[in-house]
This record gives C-alpha cells, sequence and structure tokens, in this order.
C-alpha cells in the first residue's frame, strides 16, 4: 500500500526567489523584437535584389555596397559573385533567426515555465527533451553555422579584405568549432555519467 506523500509548505522566501525567474520574460520578448527587425532586414535585402535584378541602378548600388565590396568599381548589372554574397547574406540572417527562436523557446521552456506543448502539431522534436545542456550543444551548433556562412562570405570577398583579416576570422571560427566540441563531448561524458549511476 503506498503512502501519499506528505505536502511541504512553501516558505515566503523559496516562492519568491524561484517566481524571479519571470524577470526573463521582458528578454525573451525583447529577443522577439529582435527577430522583427531581422525579417524587416531579411525583406529589404531581397527587395534589393529583386530591383538590381530588374535593372534598379540604385538596389544594385546599395546591395554591392551592403555585401562589402566597397574597394571595386559598381558593376551595370548583377553579377555572380554580388548575387552569391547577397544570398549568403540572406541565409545568415535566417540562421541568426533560428538561433533566436532557440534561445527563446528553448530558454523559456528551460528556465522560466513550460509551454504544454505536447499536443501541438507543430512542437519541435528537440523541444521533448531540451535542457540546459542541449540548449547550449545546439546553441554551440548553430553559431558554427552562421560562423561558416560569414567566412564563405569573406572568402568569395577575399580581395577587398587583408590577409591579416582573413586570418583572424578563419581562426575566430576554429575557435568557435572547438568550443563546440569541447561542449558536446562534456555534455556526453556528463550523460555517460549520469547513465552509469542509474545503472548502480
Amino acid at each position: 500500500m503506498s503512502h501519499p506523500r506528505p505536502s511541504t509548505k512553501t516558505g515566503f522566501l523559496p516562492t519568491f526567489i524561484f517566481a524571479s525567474r519571470w524577470l526573463q520574460l521582458p528578454l525573451y520578448i525583447g529577443l522577439i523584437l529582435a527577430q522583427v527587425v531581422y525579417v524587416y532586414h531579411f525583406w529589404i535585402e531581397l527587395i534589393h535584389l529583386v530591383e538590381a535584378a530588374l535593372g534598379n541602378q540604385d538596389a544594385l548600388r546599395a546591395i554591392f555596397e551592403a555585401s562589402g565590396q566597397h574597394g571595386a568599381e559598381v558593376p551595370t548589372h548583377l553579377t555572380e559573385t554580388t548575387i552569391m554574397l547577397v544570398v549568403l547574406g540572406l541565409i545568415d540572417v535566417v540562421m541568426i533567426s533560428n538561433l533566436l527562436i532557440m534561445v527563446i523557446v528553448g530558454g523559456y521552456e528551460t528556465f522560466v515555465s513550460r509551454m504544454n506543448l505536447e499536443s501541438h502539431p507543430d512542437q519541435p522534436e528537440w523541444l521533448d527533451h531540451v535542457n540546459a545542456s542541449v540548449l547550449k550543444v545546439k546553441l554551440g551548433t548553430a553559431i558554427i553555422g552562421i560562423s561558416s556562412i560569414h567566412l564563405l562570405k569573406t572568402f568569395i570577398n577575399a580581395e577587398n579584405y587583408s590577409d591579416k583579416v582573413l586570418i583572424a576570422q578563419t581562426s575566430i571560427h576554429i575557435a568557435f568549432l572547438l568550443s563546440a566540441m569541447a561542449i558536446a563531448m562534456t555534455d556526453r561524458i556528463l550523460h555517460a555519467a549520469g547513465a552509469s549511476h542509474e545503472k548502480h
């Protein structure tokens, strides 16, 4: 016969401290507003690209300068390099937006309150087993992807950058890669240790 666990009354101070997690709510709302800005920036760049493809010289000059080709002469029509740099910039915005979603949804679910999305058809798969450790690994992976896009843009437009900048960006990307690998390895070791402890 099982006995129900006696209910314990939580004191005022623990309740107050636990309720302080709601102070993070304005931070997540701020990140949502930041994502709105990214969506606006994405559409501005996309409209400029379409207008430049239709022959608008002002739009062509805008995307040419935005793609980091300041030292070269502005062409009279879209080039493959410019299109590639603009598209990579759009992909970069999308990846940063994905990063924001992971931080907003995963952070709120982990540190603030449950969303109760179990029956929602659009619930992300990773949200089923999200915790602080899983969130760190996913964020590290997303940052590597964003860094890769920036590095690819730099290499495509390498003639407008000094060797010092190229070496610095490559070194930073390698540092991100090693950091993410270290986080993933630490998470794997801790997970294995926890599984071994449960068996005993």
